[in-house]
């Protein structure tokens, strides 16, 4: 299993056990799954008298998105209200321009080619332009565990079916570590 890393935090942000659909050699797709957490129950041999009736609900059962729990992301915004840390397309593109610098400066430094490098720029650029920009109000905002600002901010938007949940994560902005 290759699990993939923010090359900027170490923060783990996906692994190789879900499908990664790559998008214009800049960003993958992972389509994603609303999942129930909580609410187990465990026998353990007890029987139930009969003055405790099983109420039927339980108040820690929630529905969270497969990817953003299991990785334990963060959501970038109040949760409350459900707004975004980054409002306009301006907050984001300043975020994103300075989270882009630091991707290929560890490039570089990793070793990669220039031709490589410029390919990664190319390709986020133009899914940015087709795909975010006139989609931005849809998305919600999620960073890795250690919420670092200077981190890769990944994407959640819903399929055209606006049931299926999928993250954008930017391709050069991760490393591999297999286990």
């Amino acid at each position: 299993m290759i699990i993939y890393k923010d090359i900027v935090t170490g923060d783990e942000i996906i692994s190789d056990t879900y499908e990664l659909i790559d998008k214009d050699d800049a960003v993958y797709e992972v389509n994603c799954k609303m999942v129930t957490r909580g609410g187990e129950s465990f026998d353990i041999g007890a029987n139930p008298s009969a003055e405790e009736a099983d109420e039927g609900t339980d108040d820690n059962v929630q529905q969270v998105i497969d990817v953003v729990d299991g990785f334990r992301l963060n959501y970038l915004g109040d949760e409350q209200s459900k707004t975004p840390a980054f409002p306009t397309k301006k907050d984001y593109m300043g975020q994103l321009k300075t989270y882009m610098k630091k991707v290929v400066a560890k490039l570089k430094e990793g070793g990669a080619d220039e031709e490589k490098v410029k390919a990664f720029q190319t390709g986020a650029q133009n899914y940015y332009t087709k795909h975010i920009a006139p989609n931005f109000k849809d998305f919600e905002f999620y960073t890795g565990e250690s919420m670092d600002p200077d981190g890769m901010v990944m994407l959640l938007n819903y399929r055209e079916d606006g049931v299926t949940p999928y993250l954008t994560i930017w391709k050069g902005g991760l490393t591999e570590m297999k286990v």
